[in-house]
């Protein structure tokens, strides 16, 4: 099994399972990276998209939680240009039209796979003018 270079990376896990997101959280920790979250609301997910946009590299999606779509939190990255992943059990290709081009596995999705996927994402363009704290 080849070992990603996640270390330093932080993510936003959005996922209402308990074990699906147990299963990302450690693979990602595994793997040198943070985590925020897990979150299984989209309410909890967009107050830390607001208070950790500056720090997020990317986010990982369940698109239905407990009835509730996923995607005014995936609005949110893409206006911060924080890249992101859709984990689902729904088909990918049901996507609505602004998220058809992103970045979708379907549940039960293999943790490699995620990770990999993660690796190869574009890096964040952070605005040059702002400073960690």
């Amino acid at each position: 099994m080849q070992k990603l270079n996640l270390s330093g990376r932080f993510y936003l896990v959005v996922e209402d399972e308990y074990l699906a997101a147990s299963i990302i959280v450690t693979a990602l920790e595994d793997e040198g990276a943070a985590v925020a979250g897990p979150v299984s609301s989209v309410t909890g997910a967009l107050k830390l998209v607001s208070e950790r946009a500056d720090e997020l590299d990317a986010g990982i999606l369940d698109i239905d939680l407990r009835g509730v779509m996923v995607y005014p939190v995936a609005e949110k990255l893409a206006e911060q240009r924080i890249p992101f992943v859709f984990v689902t059990g729904y088909e990918c290709d049901c996507l609505p039209e602004p998220f058809r081009t992103m970045p979708c596995l379907n549940k039960p999705c293999d943790e490699q796979e995620l990770l990999g996927l993660l690796a190869n994402l574009p890096s964040r363009q952070r605005p040059a003018n702002r400073s960690a704290t």
